[in-house]
C-alpha cells in the first residue's frame, strides 16, 4: 500500500492524475498510513527559493460537506491562516482562488482526505458540491487524491461518477490467520521493551485474533496492554496465559466504589512504581511511532 501511495506521488503531471479510495474497517489502519506516508513527504524549506516545498498534504474532512470550511481547513493547513482575511476575502470564491494559488505555489503532488465518509452527514446537494470541489482542486493543479474512510466512504464517493471513475478502489481487510498476522505480531511484541522473548503459541495467536475481530487498533492495544502487566508482575514476556486471560482495559480496570490499584501494584515500593509509569509510557511511545511501519 505504501509503495503504490508513495508511487502517486512522485507521478509525473498529467491532464488525470491517479487517485485511490481507500477504506476498511474503522481502527484497520487507514489514518496510521496516511499519517506515515505525510511524514516521509514532510514540508521542506528551500533556502535558496526561499519557498517551503510541500508535496503531500493530509486534511481530514469537514464535520459536513462544507465549501468555505474545507478552504478555510487548507489554509490553516499549510500555515495561512484565515484570520489574516478581510471578511469579503472569506467568501468561497476568494478562499478558493486563494488557496489554488497558495498550493500551486507550495509544490503540492498530493492531497490526501481523512474520514471522508463524512461527507455523508451533508444532503445529496452538499455532497455533489463538495465533491466537485475535490475534483475541481486535483484537475486544477494536477495532483493526485487519495481519499480515506469506512466502508460508507465508497457510497459517498460514488455520488459523483465522474470522481468516482477517477478514484481506484481499495480495500484494507482485517488481519486474518495467515503468515503476515503472524509477522506483524511477532514484529509488534518484539518492539516492546520487554526482557525476555515471548514464544506464543498459535493458538494463542488465533485468540488474538478472535478477541480483537483483526482490527489493528485493537491488536495494538492488547499487546501493549499485555507489555504493561508483564513489566509490572516481573513476567517480562507475554506469554499464552496471559492472552488467555486477557479482558479490555476497560473492563478489567474498572474501579469498585472505593477504588483499587492494579494488578501487581499492591505492595509495590515507590521506586519500583516510578519504574513501571516510565516503561508504560516507553510501550506507548514504541506503539505510537512504529505502528505505522507493520503495514
Amino acid at each position: 500500500m505504501l509503495d503504490r501511495l508513495q508511487g502517486m506521488v512522485e507521478a509525473p503531471r498529467q491532464t488525470r492524475m491517479p487517485g485511490l479510495l481507500v477504506h476498511g474497517a474503522s481502527g484497520i489502519g487507514k489514518t496510521m498510513i496516511a499519517r506515515n506516508l505525510s511524514r516521509k513527504y514532510a514540508p521542506e524549506y528551500d533556502p535558496a527559493s526561499g519557498i517551503t516545498r510541500t508535496p503531500l498534504l493530509l486534511l481530514q474532512a469537514p464535520p459536513a460537506p462544507d465549501e468555505r470550511r474545507f478552504y478555510l481547513h487548507i489554509l490553516a493547513a499549510v500555515g495561512a491562516p484565515a484570520t489574516a482575511l478581510s471578511a469579503r476575502a472569506q467568501n468561497v470564491a476568494s478562499l478558493e482562488v486563494r488557496v489554488i494559488a497558495l498550493l500551486r505555489d507550495l509544490g503540492l503532488r498530493m492531497i490526501m482526505i481523512d474520514e471522508v465518509h463524512n461527507l455523508l452527514a451533508g444532503t445529496h446537494r452538499e455532497q455533489r458540491r463538495f465533491l466537485n470541489v475535490l475534483r475541481y482542486l486535483s484537475n486544477e493543479l494536477e495532483v493526485s487524491l487519495v481519499c480515506l474512510g469506512v466502508s460508507e466512504a465508497v457510497d459517498a464517493i460514488r455520488g459523483d461518477i465522474q470522481l468516482a471513475r477517477r478514484l481506484d478502489e481499495h480495500h484494507l481487510p482485517n488481519w486474518r490467520d495467515d503468515a503476515e498476522f503472524s509477522d506483524m505480531i511477532q514484529t509488534l511484541i518484539a518492539a516492546m521493551p520487554l526482557e525476555k522473548k515471548s514464544n506464543l503459541k498459535v493458538k494463542s495467536l488465533k485468540q488474538v485474533l478472535a478477541l480483537t475481530g483483526g482490527v489493528t487498533s485493537r491488536i495494538f492495544a492488547l499487546v501493549k496492554d499485555l507489555s504493561i502487566d508483564a513489566i509490572i508482575t516481573g513476567e517480562e514476556c507475554i506469554t499464552d496465559d496471559a492472552i488467555a486471560k486477557w479482558t479490555p482495559v476497560w473492563s478489567r480496570h474498572a474501579n469498585p466504589i472505593g477504588g483499587s490499584r492494579s494488578p501487581g501494584c499492591e505492595a509495590a515500593p515507590a521506586a519500583q512504581d516510578c519504574r513501571a509509569a516510565a516503561r508504560r509510557v516507553v510501550v506507548r511511545l514504541v506503539v505510537s511511532a512504529g505502528g505505522g511501519q507493520l503495514l
